[in-house]
């Protein structure tokens, strides 16, 4: 390839050197354009080497973080997980987490954890937690080396996190309150009040429809803590997808006791 070759197309009709995508520019190229990663507008800077496949949303897709990382920074010599826990106990949905480290030629490394499960992944991947986890973590490897301030597009979820925390959280203190545990016992007010005044109410179901239909348990009976446990583990996973709810159990009564 002649010189002529190798520049064409990179002179502007201003007369401006342009960067092509498919350039790898060093550290020192990037220093030498006047913006370094300590300004305010390095974000910017970065951000604008994206192409519009390598954006979800504004934010970058993990390709899109590669290619621009082997642009501004130079060539990956080696990219990869040094750390994998996968779901334990044969849970194939349980929690992954990854540990993933890059390495550029000129000798600078950086490395990220993430997880994923049930709780904070789509559920179309939630079968895939452990290599979500690591393209999670391998984004926000690459995030941390070029020193960006968003987040990749495959770090969210549609889920409320916050809600599927708060309600794992509340059920956690329920049952570290209770003493020893007998499911054959009957359910605790605790119990009770979660499952009929908190969750059924914020996602709108009928609670003896609830028992009723779903459980097969009639809350006019002794209701066991077991049951009560199976009750708030099948709400949790309403709210993890609401669309799992039956349309026949919709609709709160706040009468429900009686």
């Amino acid at each position: 390839m002649s010189n002529d070759d190798l520049f064409e197309g990179l002179i502007g009709d201003d007369g401006e050197l342009s960067t092509p995508s498919n350039t790898e520019v060093g550290t020192k190229d990037v220093i030498s354009t006047g913006v370094s990663p300590t300004d305010p507008e390095w974000n910017d800077y970065v951000l604008g080497h994206f192409e519009k496949n390598e954006m979800f949303e504004k934010m970058p897709l993990c390709n899109g973080l590669r290619r621009v990382a082997e642009l501004l920074m130079g060539r990956i010599v080696f990219s990869g997980p040094t750390q994998v826990f996968p779901p334990q106990g044969g849970n194939e949905i349980g929690r992954a987490t990854v540990v993933w480290r890059i390495e550029f030629e000129d000798g600078s490394a950086f490395s990220d954890v993430a997880d994923s499960w049930e709780g904070n992944t789509d559920d179309t991947f939630c079968v895939y937690n452990t290599a979500t986890a690591a393209t999670r973590a391998e984004g926000r490897a690459l995030r941390k080396a070029l020193r960006i301030r968003v987040v990749a597009a495959e770090e969210v979820t549609k889920k409320n996190t916050a809600a599927i925390a708060k309600s794992i959280s509340l059920t956690k203190s329920i049952a570290s309150t209770e003493g020893e545990y007998n499911d054959s016992e009957r359910m605790t007010e605790k119990q009770e009040n979660f499952i009929g005044n908190i969750k059924c109410k914020q996602l709108n179901v009928d609670v003896i429809k609830f028992f009723k239909e779903v459980l097969k348990v009639d809350i006019k009976k002794k209701v066991t803590k077991g049951q009560a446990s199976d009750a708030i583990q099948k709400l949790n996973e309403y709210q993890a997808n609401k669309s799992l709810i039956p349309d026949s159990i919709t609709g709160y009564d706040s009468d429900w006791r009686n």
